[in-house]
């Protein structure tokens, strides 16, 4: 079966969306999710309009690590910077690429919160950020 990321009639496999992201680093980040954190995986389907589509949570325990958004050759990477991480985050900001800063200073904060949405395409220095970001959300 084909995945398609708008079908919500039947929930996706982990090896259908790998194959439509099509991307060498979707199947290293999965690895990596499950090695570094245990996390678990939980595919859910958004109906918001900003968001429409399957997405999958990777989850430690009950909390929410990040959400991936599929996409063809790429994924999107969700991660929640909220008030627990913001000054750890804020200190470690110039270490990161001018990618993930931008991506910073560009998403507006609510309630405490940046949603920092990070596509993952085929830029190594965004992936090692992006898991190094991860770091702040697992603690």
């Amino acid at each position: 079966m084909m995945f398609n990321r708008n079908d919500n009639t039947s929930t996706p496999t982990l090896e259908e969306i790998g194959l439509f992201v099509n991307n060498p680093l979707w199947d290293d980040f999965c690895t990596y999710m499950h090695q570094q954190y245990h996390a678990k995986l939980e595919f859910a389907f958004s109906k918001c309009s900003w968001e429409y589509g399957w997405n999958i949570k990777f989850k430690k325990g009950s909390k929410s690590l990040c959400i991936v958004y599929p996409r063809e050759n790429f994924f999107v990477l969700m991660i929640v910077i909220g008030k627990k991480e913001k000054d750890c985050f804020e200190d470690a900001l110039p270490s990161f690429c001018p990618e993930i800063r931008q991506i910073y200073e560009e998403t507006k904060e609510g309630n405490g919160q940046r949603w920092l949405m990070i596509p993952i395409e085929d830029d190594d220095k965004v992936y090692a950020d992006a898991k190094t970001i991860l770091g702040f959300r697992s603690y």
